[in-house]
């Protein structure tokens, strides 16, 4: 998979599930899952323990679903996962290093932001999203629709809290892609395995994001990606 598909599969689904558990068997089973219910993305977190031979896995035995890593913390590690196979990467800050290594790799990375200033840097650095986190914690949607008002070119993933009850909201408010984690992929549903209830949590999510994008008259082909440089926010 290149570089543009990625992008493009995000795009289009429009959720990133984040696979966050306890053990690698764990991870492989919240992704074969979230796979049958229609969202053939995952994002596997470095906390997942033998998180990159879980990456190395999937890449192997689901060829058709987009695999990253999630919660990279350094530039090693971002290596590290792309030689397992990871498609994308993503951190839960603004860590230049890893976005310039994705760059020189091409290789999809969003890194978390959530200042204006921070999801500029992102921009400028290259990123191919911006994935703004922690959302609900400081304004959900109202929070995206302000940062979309300067910010329009920048396409954003919003995460961090991102639930059944607010996740067209957050699509309504110009967020391109929903970062997901427990609220699609209960721990108790995967200690369990419970399939079928993550399933339908995952049919639940698209409609959300199908039903929103419908409301605006998005059609995913229109959501371009304008390199654009950002020069700054005016002060108030």
């Amino acid at each position: 998979m290149n570089r543009k598909y990625v992008c493009a599969q995000i795009q289009k689904i429009g959720i990133v599930p984040s696979v966050r558990v306890p053990s690698a068997e764990d991870a492989r089973f919240a992704a074969e899952t979230i796979l049958q219910g229609g969202i053939p993305i995952a994002e596997i977190a470095m906390t997942v323990p033998g998180a990159v031979r879980v990456i190395s896995g999937l890449v192997k035995n689901a060829p058709e679903m987009v695999v990253g890593a999630g919660s990279v913390m350094d530039a090693e590690t971002a290596r590290r996962c792309v030689d397992a196979g990871a498609q994308f990467l993503t951190t839960d800050g603004l860590i230049p290093e890893i976005v310039e290594y994705a760059v020189r790799e091409d290789v999809v990375v969003f890194p978390g932001a959530l200042t204006p200033t921070e999801v500029i840097a992102a921009w400028r650095a290259g990123s191919d999203f911006v994935k703004v986190v922690p959302c609900a914690a400081v304004g959900g949607e109202n929070y995206i629709r302000a940062l979309k008002t300067p910010l329009a070119q920048v396409p954003l993933i919003a995460a961090g809290g991102v639930n059944q009850q607010t996740a067209s909201g957050y699509i309504s408010a110009g967020a391109t892609a929903l970062g997901i984690g427990e609220a699609l992929i209960p721990w108790e549903a995967v200690a369990l395995r419970q399939s079928n209830r993550i399933r339908e949590l995952a049919r639940r999510f698209l409609n959300s994001v199908e039903n929103a994008r419908g409301e605006n008259g998005t059609k995913v082909e229109e959501v371009v990606f304008n390199r654009a440089p950002v020069l700054a926010l005016e002060e108030e």
